[in-house]
């Protein structure tokens, strides 16, 4: 077993085909509050999980998970971050069209990603998403606006060669599958003023 990454909430080990991903306590939070939060999050993300396997939505299938040692055991998504394909300069018209449809079924679905970037998608025979850990389950407009513009957000810092057209293209996926993408654009325009008066 193999770590192959750790974040700012779980450190991720790789055994052959599996992945198991650990919450690790923080320091800073009261441990019965560390334990609450981390046991309710490795919950939902598993929970989450299950859904996209129902959805036939292309993303780690989860194999196991224990609230008890905070883990959750999924397999591997084998392929290379749409993030790197992306810096090469390949052709991003279809791939950006492909996430915002990826998007859109996952908001279909009141599914909130909660990390939308170009490093927790993989390229395979399609893209696939990674990385539930800040995911939930939302009806919101206001929350699917903001898992947007977490997107462009990120799109306008990595991928600025290509801003804005490219997530022009992911819009156009979104609201090609999306029947209330409407209301989500609109709330988005807001979002995004928000976020720029912050700035100021």
């Amino acid at each position: 077993m193999i770590k192959i990454a750790q974040g700012a909430e779980a450190i991720i080990h790789k055994d052959n085909n599996t992945v198991i991903k650990e919450r690790f306590s923080k320091k800073y939070r009261l441990p019965q509050i560390d334990e609450s939060l981390r046991q309710f999050r490795t919950r939902r993300e598993a929970k989450v999980l299950r859904k996209l396997e129902e959805m036939q939505f292309p993303s780690p299938q989860l194999i196991d998970f224990c609230d008890k040692r905070m883990q959750i055991t999924m397999d591997f998504v084998p392929g290379e971050k749409l993030r790197d394909v992306l810096m090469r300069g390949d052709e991003y018209q279809q791939f950006a069209e492909e996430v915002g449809q990826k998007i859109g079924k996952l908001h279909a679905h009141d599914i909130i990603h909660g990390d939308l970037t170009t490093s927790n998608m993989i390229m395979s025979n399609e893209i696939k998403f990674i990385d539930f850990g800040l995911s939930s389950f939302s009806d919101k407009v206001e929350d699917k606006a903001v898992d947007l513009f977490l997107l462009d957000r990120a799109l306008e810092s990595k991928h600025y060669q290509h801003y804005p057209e490219i997530f022009d293209k992911v819009l156009a996926g979104y609201e090609s599958v999306y029947p209330e993408a409407k209301h989500v654009l609109e709330r988005f325009v807001a979002v995004k003023k928000r976020g720029r008066n912050k700035k100021k």
